[in-house]
């Protein structure tokens, strides 16, 4: 999640209405960057204009129920892509010596009948009932009778549930010896299994039906799920063995006709037949004998494919090019490239009661660039809702447009422009923090010695992230040169060069750490040279973009949250733990005890469901993102834009505090137990001290010691932990960043992440420290004296 990107129309448009009215009507459009699992949920709540991505139909029921009362409209726009969910069997798998599977594997996926058992082993039926809400026909991944390229034969090639005629099919392969558990072994009674791939993207409902009844034929299927960045390596390897993916624009395949001739790397069945076809293979081109390219058999029907595929491009005629494509498809029903499950259900579209002009009917597809074939420029609002200062921002950026900030130019005026307040806020802060430091260290000289002591803590802390990330086998650039070069990039060359010579991966690891920290910026003084010490926490491997640029105002945020919910957390632990402690054993201890474990067991991410659905359905406010979209590209602050980012701050500091709440209260509690039973306390009673007065001004103070120490590790804890809650709500911190550098691999930025986490942990360590000090006269830092 980011904030949201705000695009304003261009009045230099060519069109014009029949009554002269400029076109687009629209002055501007925002773009509110969500989390793929959460768009679903913010459209239900009637967040959103429009949408039309990224609905998924399993949510159809709610989408419908909710829409008269949410105030939006359900639209069905005919899907141009023919299936959801198809599966690609790897004709092309990488054999690999040393794993002698890999051989039989490759044999059975080239064999046709193979195929066709696979797909008559889909009780397709089941399937559609369960996942599509039993929405669709069985099929298979075909253009359909709706379309000039209709083919009833490949429609419904294959598609009947027919087990008995499954398992002959594969006994005639020589597969009819089972293990001991029952799955068939390859012929020479070795153990065969086999992995459906899937992207961590993709809803796995479906394969997982797939591999059950395959499993019911005797076909042991595993189903993979990993993150896009290595699923597209793996599969760009040829280590597939089934890759789930859906269809692409079948209603007019002469567009891109992946899944019925091999074109390119993205044709799944054949990706390795698909690039030498796309260098010109056919053509007899040398580009076509890169590594990574392999031409189809002579006579093979995947060739015959490609050869009546040029045919259809240079067709004289609109019939001769379908009868060429007929062809295609009648080999397709034959050879079965693809296992397909369904045809696709509509297409879903979530648009706001009062935006006006959006047809109830439409072809949506990307290859017509939907929404831009419905005349999007006529859309337009019944009653705009833009504040005065949003309408001023508008018109000045329409006519000062601003440069693409992704340009070296764009992001030196973005910089020059930047927020005048926000520059202003971090200056005061700063300089608060530093009057404060040297206040505080004149009086405590030990200060000094302890911000001396951070810098090779700092230091050593820096060696171990920066050895941690290299350690790891595989890296970006390994990940990447292997892509490219399967790929056949006629370009591939010079980008990793850019690569290597951008990230200093030629250099020795001791040459990029130093890089990295910006030692050398104090031997040159070059802008070039500048690390971690000068602030630049380098650039992403994954976007080419600083990271500074990427993070921009997620690190203030996620700081905010953080102290928020610390004070969240003292402010209700600390008289729950009191109250406990001097009321043990009685009903309310007892109930505050079950609420504190129940608030230590409930999930973070679960709990901020539970909350925005509640905040939803009884206060009628949605909680997802900063705010909303009414204030979210508003430049000025008013009451109603601070009201409601309070609207939906509250729940992150909820979910993120109720955990650490919970475990305080126990905490505080045991404390002030132990502290009550002290001997100088049973002394002051006896002299007849008031018991709030001594509760409050000895046991109390010392009892907070665990709260205090604890601070160093809660600032860490908190932004890593809140990654899959700011997921949830949509929130821009830098928690799903540093989880997504991960998972891509993007090593360096996930260094520097790491190391601002390091960071916030000295520095409330250090806070921690000056706290307790202050709070437990006991507790000295000048040494002992006698």
């Amino acid at each position: 999640p980011s904030a949201p990107q705000a695009l304003v129309r261009n009045p230099y448009y060519f069109a014009v209405d029949p009554a002269g009215n400029q076109l687009p009507y629209l002055d501007r459009v925002l773009i509110d960057v969500k989390d793929q699992a959460v768009i679903s949920a913010a459209a239900t709540g009637g967040e959103i204009s429009m949408q039309l991505r990224h609905l998924t139909f399993e949510d159809y029921t709610l989408l419908a129920s909710e829409a008269p009362r949410r105030g939006y409209r359900l639209l069905h726009w005919y899907n141009a892509t023919r299936t959801m969910a198809q599966i690609s069997p790897n004709q092309n798998r990488l054999v690999d010596p040393a794993r002698p599977e890999t051989a039989w594997k490759h044999r059975l996926l080239n064999e046709k009948t193979f195929r066709q058992a696979l797909s008559l082993a889909i009780n397709r039926p089941e399937i559609i009932a369960a996942v599509y809400n039993g929405v669709g026909e069985p099929a298979q991944n075909s253009p359909g009778p709706d379309s000039p390229y209709g083919h009833e034969r490949h429609f419904h090639a294959f598609t009947a549930f027919d087990p008995a005629r499954a398992n002959s099919l594969l006994d005639g392969l020589r597969l009819a010896h089972r293990d001991r558990e029952g799955f068939r072994t390859f012929p020479d009674s070795s153990r065969m299994t086999w992995f459906l791939n899937l992207a961590s993207s993709f809803p796995p409902d479906a394969a997982q039906f797939v591999a059950d009844q395959w499993s019911h034929v005797g076909l042991r299927t595993i189903v993979q799920i990993h993150v896009r960045t290595l699923w597209q390596v793996e599969q760009a390897g040829l280590e597939h063995d089934f890759t789930f993916w859906p269809g692409l624009e079948e209603f007019m395949p002469m567009l891109e006709p992946r899944y019925y001739v091999p074109v390119n790397g993205s044709s799944f069945f054949a990706p390795a037949w698909g690039r030498w076809y796309q260098h010109g293979g056919l053509q007899g081109s040398p580009e076509a004998t890169r590594p990574g390219l392999e031409a189809p058999p002579p006579g093979h029907p995947a060739r015959r494919a490609m050869e009546l595929y040029d045919l259809a491009q240079t067709a004289p005629t609109a019939a001769a090019r379908v009868d060429y494509f007929r062809q295609i498809l009648d080999l397709a029903a034959e050879n079965i490239w693809s296992i397909n499950i369904a045809t696709a259900p509509p297409g879903l579209v979530v648009v706001k009661d009062g935006f006006r002009n959006v047809p109830a009917r439409a072809l949506s597809g990307y290859f017509y660039m939907t929404p831009g074939n419905t005349g999007l420029e006529t859309y337009f609002w019944d009653t705009p809702n833009d504040t005065p200062a949003a309408v001023a921002q508008i018109k000045h950026s329409i006519a000062e447009p601003s440069l693409l900030p992704r340009s070296a130019a764009g992001r030196a005026a973005a910089a020059a422009s930047g927020s005048t307040a926000g520059a202003w806020i971090l200056w005061v802060l700063s300089l608060g923090a530093v009057v404060a430091f040297g206040f505080v260290a004149a009086r405590h000289p030990f200060l000094w010695r302890r911000v001396l002591v951070l810098i090779p803590t700092l230091l050593v802390i820096s060696v171990i992230v920066f050895t941690i990330v290299q350690l790891p086998p595989g890296d970006f650039i390994t990940s990447k040169t292997l892509e490219l070069s399967l790929n056949g990039d006629a370009n591939a060359g010079a980008q990793l060069a850019d690569l290597r010579k951008t990230f200093r991966f030629d250099e020795p690891a001791w040459s990029q750490y130093l890089h990295w920290m910006g030692f050398s910026w104090f031997v040159h003084f070059d802008p070039a040279d500048t690390g971690l010490l000068q602030g630049n926490l380098g650039r992403s491997m994954e976007s080419s973009l600083p990271v500074n640029e990427i993070l921009g105002d997620r690190l203030l945020l996620t700081f905010v949250i953080s102290v928020l919910t610390i004070l969240f957390t003292w402010v209700l632990a600390i008289p729950i733990g009191i109250y406990s402690a001097v009321r043990r054993y009685t009903w309310g201890d007892y109930g505050l005890t079950l609420l504190g474990f129940i608030g230590m067991s409930v999930p973070p991410f679960l709990l901020a469901l539970v909350l925005m659905w509640a905040s939803t359905e009884y206060l009628g406010i949605s909680v997802s993102g900063l705010f909303s979209m009414r204030y979210a590209a508003d430049p000025a602050w008013s009451w109603g834009k601070v009201v409601d980012l309070f609207q939906h701050v509250w729940v992150a500091v909820i979910v993120l505090g109720v955990g650490s709440t919970a475990v305080m209260v126990r905490v505080m509690r045991a404390n002030l137990l132990d502290e009550l039973k002290k001997p100088y306390v049973v002394a002051a009673r006896a002299k007849g001290v008031r018991p709030l007065k001594l509760l409050l001004k000895y046991p109390v103070r010392i009892a907070l010691n665990p709260f205090v120490s604890s601070l160093g590790a809660l600032f860490p804890t908190l932004i890593s932990g809140g990654a899959i809650v700011a997921l949830v709500l949509s929130l821009p911190t830098i928690g799903p960043m540093l989880m997504l550098a991960l998972l891509n691999e993007d090593t360096y930025f996930a260094a520097s992440m790491l190391m601002i986490l390091s960071v916030l942990g000295a520095v409330g360590t250090l806070l921690s420290d000056l706290l307790l000090l202050w709070l437990d006269p006991r507790i000295r830092f000048q040494g002992g004296r006698r």
